[in-house]
Protein backbone atom coordinates (compact mmCIF):
# COMPACT_ATOMS: atom_id res chain seq x y z
CA UNK A 1 0.00 0.00 0.00
CA UNK A 2 1.20 3.04 -1.07
CA UNK A 3 0.42 6.59 1.30
CA UNK A 4 0.77 10.06 -0.43
CA UNK A 5 2.08 13.14 1.63
CA UNK A 6 0.84 16.78 1.89
CA UNK A 7 -1.04 18.19 -0.67
CA UNK A 8 -1.28 14.87 -3.20
CA UNK A 9 -3.33 12.13 -3.57
CA UNK A 10 -3.36 8.65 -4.70
CA UNK A 11 -3.00 10.12 -8.65
CA UNK A 12 1.08 10.60 -7.52
CA UNK A 13 1.49 6.80 -7.58
CA UNK A 14 0.39 6.08 -10.59
CA UNK A 15 3.88 4.99 -12.52
CA UNK A 16 4.99 3.05 -9.35
CA UNK A 17 1.93 1.52 -9.06
CA UNK A 18 1.68 0.31 -12.86
CA UNK A 19 5.11 -0.83 -12.61
CA UNK A 20 4.74 -2.60 -9.32
CA UNK A 21 1.36 -4.39 -10.95
CA UNK A 22 2.91 -5.42 -14.33
CA UNK A 23 5.41 -7.59 -12.12
CA UNK A 24 2.43 -9.04 -10.49
CA UNK A 25 1.93 -6.97 -7.67
CA UNK A 26 -1.94 -5.99 -6.13
CA UNK A 27 -1.37 -2.37 -5.24
CA UNK A 28 -3.49 0.26 -3.34
CA UNK A 29 -2.88 4.20 -3.33
CA UNK A 30 -5.63 5.43 -1.05
CA UNK A 31 -6.36 9.11 -1.36
CA UNK A 32 -6.66 10.63 2.15
CA UNK A 33 -9.71 12.42 3.09
CA UNK A 34 -9.95 15.77 2.07
CA UNK A 35 -7.20 15.57 -0.40
CA UNK A 36 -7.16 15.05 -4.49
CA UNK A 37 -10.45 13.53 -5.71
CA UNK A 38 -11.81 13.42 -2.09
CA UNK A 39 -11.19 16.75 -2.00
CA UNK A 40 -14.74 17.70 -1.72
CA UNK A 41 -14.51 16.11 1.84
CA UNK A 42 -12.66 19.38 3.53
CA UNK A 43 -13.94 19.88 6.52
CA UNK A 44 -13.16 21.35 9.87
CA UNK A 45 -13.70 18.04 11.91
CA UNK A 46 -10.54 16.08 9.70
CA UNK A 47 -7.84 15.23 11.67
CA UNK A 48 -5.13 13.05 12.52
CA UNK A 49 -7.26 10.07 13.35
CA UNK A 50 -8.88 10.83 10.35
CA UNK A 51 -5.96 10.16 8.14
CA UNK A 52 -4.84 7.41 10.02
CA UNK A 53 -8.59 5.55 9.65
CA UNK A 54 -8.45 6.53 6.30
CA UNK A 55 -5.15 3.88 6.00
CA UNK A 56 -6.19 1.20 8.49
CA UNK A 57 -9.52 0.55 6.91
CA UNK A 58 -7.90 -0.25 3.29
CA UNK A 59 -6.03 -2.43 5.10
CA UNK A 60 -8.95 -4.00 7.14
CA UNK A 61 -11.97 -4.23 4.41
CA UNK A 62 -9.38 -5.32 1.78
CA UNK A 63 -8.66 -8.01 4.04
CA UNK A 64 -4.81 -7.30 3.40
CA UNK A 65 -1.86 -9.71 5.04
CA UNK A 66 1.93 -9.21 4.87
CA UNK A 67 1.76 -5.81 3.49
CA UNK A 68 4.46 -3.88 2.44
CA UNK A 69 3.54 -0.17 3.68
CA UNK A 70 4.89 2.69 2.17
CA UNK A 71 4.91 6.29 3.50
CA UNK A 72 5.71 9.49 1.52
CA UNK A 73 6.71 12.53 3.74
CA UNK A 74 3.65 13.33 5.53
CA UNK A 75 2.43 9.78 5.03
CA UNK A 76 4.70 8.76 7.35
CA UNK A 77 2.09 10.43 10.49
CA UNK A 78 -0.87 8.37 9.51
CA UNK A 79 1.32 4.96 8.52
CA UNK A 80 3.19 5.47 11.80
CA UNK A 81 -0.44 5.58 13.35
CA UNK A 82 -1.89 2.98 11.72
CA UNK A 83 0.65 0.21 12.54
CA UNK A 84 -0.54 1.13 15.98
CA UNK A 85 -3.69 -0.86 15.30
CA UNK A 86 -2.44 -3.20 12.29
CA UNK A 87 1.19 -4.63 13.18
CA UNK A 88 -0.05 -8.13 12.33
CA UNK A 89 -0.73 -7.02 8.63
CA UNK A 90 2.50 -5.35 7.76
CA UNK A 91 5.08 -7.18 6.59
CA UNK A 92 7.47 -4.11 5.56
CA UNK A 93 7.53 -0.56 6.04
CA UNK A 94 9.26 1.77 4.06
CA UNK A 95 9.28 5.96 5.02
CA UNK A 96 10.06 7.16 1.83
CA UNK A 97 11.20 11.07 2.44
CA UNK A 98 9.04 11.06 5.43
CA UNK A 99 8.57 11.87 9.25
CA UNK A 100 9.01 9.27 11.51
CA UNK A 101 7.22 10.78 14.19
CA UNK A 102 7.47 10.15 17.93
CA UNK A 103 5.11 9.67 20.68
CA UNK A 104 3.18 12.84 21.55
CA UNK A 105 4.57 15.15 18.64
CA UNK A 106 2.13 16.82 16.11
CA UNK A 107 3.20 17.46 12.38
CA UNK A 108 2.95 21.37 13.43
CA UNK A 109 6.80 20.11 15.59
CA UNK A 110 8.39 18.51 12.55
CA UNK A 111 6.76 21.42 9.64
CA UNK A 112 9.75 23.11 7.58
CA UNK A 113 9.59 26.60 7.41
CA UNK A 114 7.80 27.40 4.63
CA UNK A 115 5.26 24.54 5.98
CA UNK A 116 5.12 26.29 9.14
CA UNK A 117 4.09 29.49 7.59
CA UNK A 118 1.32 28.27 5.13
CA UNK A 119 0.03 26.93 8.34
CA UNK A 120 0.00 29.97 10.46
CA UNK A 121 -1.30 32.06 7.83
CA UNK A 122 -4.25 29.76 7.11
CA UNK A 123 -5.07 29.94 10.95
CA UNK A 124 -5.00 33.84 10.90
CA UNK A 125 -7.23 33.64 8.19
CA UNK A 126 -9.60 31.20 9.43
CA UNK A 127 -9.07 29.09 6.94
CA UNK A 128 -9.94 24.89 7.36
CA UNK A 129 -6.69 24.08 4.89
CA UNK A 130 -3.43 25.33 3.82
CA UNK A 131 -2.56 25.71 0.50
CA UNK A 132 0.34 23.76 -1.39
CA UNK A 133 3.40 24.70 -2.91
CA UNK A 134 4.23 24.74 -6.19
CA UNK A 135 6.23 21.59 -7.77
CA UNK A 136 9.13 23.82 -7.92
CA UNK A 137 9.79 23.63 -4.05
CA UNK A 138 9.78 19.70 -4.24
CA UNK A 139 12.51 19.96 -6.63
CA UNK A 140 10.37 17.93 -8.89
CA UNK A 141 12.53 17.69 -12.36
CA UNK A 142 11.13 18.32 -15.17
CA UNK A 143 8.87 20.82 -16.48
CA UNK A 144 6.43 18.49 -17.51
CA UNK A 145 6.04 17.02 -14.12
CA UNK A 146 6.12 20.10 -12.59
CA UNK A 147 3.03 21.16 -14.35
CA UNK A 148 1.29 17.89 -13.76
CA UNK A 149 2.22 17.76 -9.80
CA UNK A 150 0.84 21.29 -9.98
CA UNK A 151 -2.54 20.96 -11.60
CA UNK A 152 -2.90 17.90 -9.03
CA UNK A 153 -1.99 18.61 -5.52
CA UNK A 154 -5.21 20.34 -3.06
CA UNK A 155 -4.98 21.92 -0.11
CA UNK A 156 -3.83 20.00 2.86
CA UNK A 157 -6.55 20.08 5.88
CA UNK A 158 -5.48 21.76 9.31
CA UNK A 159 -6.49 20.00 11.73
CA UNK A 160 -4.34 17.18 10.58
CA UNK A 161 -1.68 18.98 12.34
CA UNK A 162 -2.93 19.91 15.27
CA UNK A 163 -3.21 16.71 16.76
CA UNK A 164 -0.60 14.47 18.84
CA UNK A 165 0.22 11.22 17.79
CA UNK A 166 0.12 8.15 19.68
CA UNK A 167 2.03 5.55 19.74
CA UNK A 168 3.36 2.53 21.73
CA UNK A 169 6.17 1.72 19.64
CA UNK A 170 4.14 -0.85 17.40
CA UNK A 171 6.13 0.86 14.38
CA UNK A 172 9.50 -0.83 15.49
CA UNK A 173 8.30 -4.07 15.64
CA UNK A 174 7.57 -4.24 11.83
CA UNK A 175 10.40 -6.88 11.00
CA UNK A 176 11.42 -4.85 7.87
CA UNK A 177 12.23 -1.31 8.18
CA UNK A 178 13.41 1.14 5.61
CA UNK A 179 14.23 5.02 5.28
CA UNK A 180 14.67 6.15 1.90
CA UNK A 181 16.30 10.06 1.85
CA UNK A 182 15.96 12.42 -1.31
CA UNK A 183 18.74 14.75 -0.03
CA UNK A 184 18.05 17.33 -2.96
CA UNK A 185 14.96 18.15 -0.59
CA UNK A 186 16.03 19.94 2.58
CA UNK A 187 14.69 18.84 5.19
CA UNK A 188 16.46 18.76 8.46
CA UNK A 189 14.20 16.07 10.45
CA UNK A 190 14.54 14.12 7.20
CA UNK A 191 18.14 13.89 6.99
CA UNK A 192 18.34 13.10 11.48
CA UNK A 193 15.74 10.26 10.61
CA UNK A 194 17.95 9.14 7.78
CA UNK A 195 21.87 9.51 9.60
CA UNK A 196 19.95 7.53 12.93
CA UNK A 197 18.30 4.35 10.08
CA UNK A 198 22.32 4.35 8.88
CA UNK A 199 23.25 3.62 12.57
CA UNK A 200 20.27 0.97 13.47
CA UNK A 201 20.67 -2.35 12.09
CA UNK A 202 17.12 -2.77 12.40
CA UNK A 203 16.87 -0.22 9.64
CA UNK A 204 18.04 0.07 5.74
CA UNK A 205 18.67 3.02 4.18
CA UNK A 206 18.77 4.21 0.50
CA UNK A 207 19.63 7.65 -0.73
CA UNK A 208 18.42 8.73 -4.05
CA UNK A 209 18.86 11.30 -6.66
CA UNK A 210 16.01 12.59 -7.76
CA UNK A 211 13.36 15.19 -5.84
CA UNK A 212 11.28 14.94 -2.79
CA UNK A 213 8.53 13.57 -5.39
CA UNK A 214 10.63 10.27 -5.71
CA UNK A 215 7.47 8.59 -7.35
CA UNK A 216 7.31 11.20 -9.75
CA UNK A 217 10.92 11.69 -10.37
CA UNK A 218 12.43 8.23 -10.00
CA UNK A 219 9.88 6.11 -10.15
CA UNK A 220 11.78 2.85 -12.21
CA UNK A 221 14.53 3.59 -8.93
CA UNK A 222 12.17 3.32 -6.26
CA UNK A 223 9.99 0.21 -7.32
CA UNK A 224 13.34 -1.94 -7.81
CA UNK A 225 14.05 -0.25 -3.94
CA UNK A 226 10.50 -1.64 -3.07
CA UNK A 227 10.70 -4.87 -4.31
CA UNK A 228 14.35 -5.72 -2.53
CA UNK A 229 12.86 -4.85 0.40
CA UNK A 230 9.63 -6.58 0.34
Amino acid sequence: MLVHGAWHGGWCWRRVADLLEHRGHRVFTPTLTGLGERSHLMSADINLDTHIADVVNVLKWEDLKDVVLVAHSYGGWPVSGAIEQTLDRIASVVYLDAFVPEDGQKSLDTASDFSRKAFLDAIDKGELSRAGPPATTFHVISEKDQAWVDGKTTPQPIGVSLQPIKLTGAREQVQKKTYVRAPKYPQPFFDSYYQAKRNDPSWRTYEVSGGHDVMVDMPERLTEILLEVA
